[in-house]
């Protein structure tokens, strides 16, 4: 799908307090950065407009959530909506994850949310997906002891691929569902814009939860 650019979203972005500036330069230094020691850091990793990440930090003040979206023209519609319903425990990065770990240190992150990540149809871009081998390489550096990833997709082929990525990489599946929303993992379910669209339709969601090896030595 081609995103419609949004004039001027770059220029808003940069003069956004809300969105965390130079972030590399505070890696391993996140709490003290957000002046928070006492709630662990979670991320929404492709965020879109932000709802779920909102919502979560409603449900779960004891958490700070970061938000990394790297389309301006998307990232700058969760400011508007921020701006109107201000969170203090939501932060912005614009970045690709694919540079992740010079973003944050080992054990920084306690949990990743994956949410209708962008699937990469082509085999040659197999790589580029959220869930595959590499990324979750990248975040295994990162994610706190007992810190893990929830992904969700109405995507079966970009679910298959993640379920084997889990298994390739040795990571430990903890939950799973082929249809989230009559399965027992929906309660307190947290839905995100697509999730809504989708299931109006009675598209299944696929959900998975897993955790890195406990030890790769």
């Amino acid at each position: 799908m081609r995103l419609r650019n949004v004039r001027g979203s770059r220029e808003q972005i940069a003069q956004n307090e809300l969105v965390i500036k130079d972030a590399q330069q505070y890696r391993g230094k996140w709490k003290e950065y957000l002046e928070d020691t006492d709630r662990p850091i979670r991320l929404e990793i492709g965020m879109g407009k932000g709802k779920f990440l909102m919502q979560m930090a409603v449900k779960e003040p004891a958490y700070q959530y970061i938000g990394i979206e790297k389309y301006s023209s998307v990232l700058v519609r969760a400011l508007e909506k921020m701006e109107e319903d201000p969170l203090e425990n939501v932060h912005f990065l614009r970045m690709d994850a694919e540079y992740i770990t010079e973003y944050f240190a080992a054990g920084e992150v306690d949990h990743i949310f994956l949410n209708f990540s962008d699937p990469w149809p082509k085999d040659r871009h197999a790589k580029r997906r959220l869930t595959s081998v590499q990324f979750l390489k990248r975040y295994e550096k990162i994610l706190a002891p007992g810190g893990g990833i929830t992904f969700k997709t109405d995507n079966r082929d970009l679910f298959d691929f993640s379920l084997e990525s889990v298994k390739e990489a040795e990571w430990i599946l903890t939950d799973l569902t082929f249809d989230l929303h009559h399965s027992e993992y929906v309660e307190g379910n947290v839905m995100t814009e697509y999730e809504e669209r989708f299931v109006a339709k009675g598209n299944p969601i696929c959900m998975l939860r897993a955790l890195p090896p406990a030890d790769r030595s």
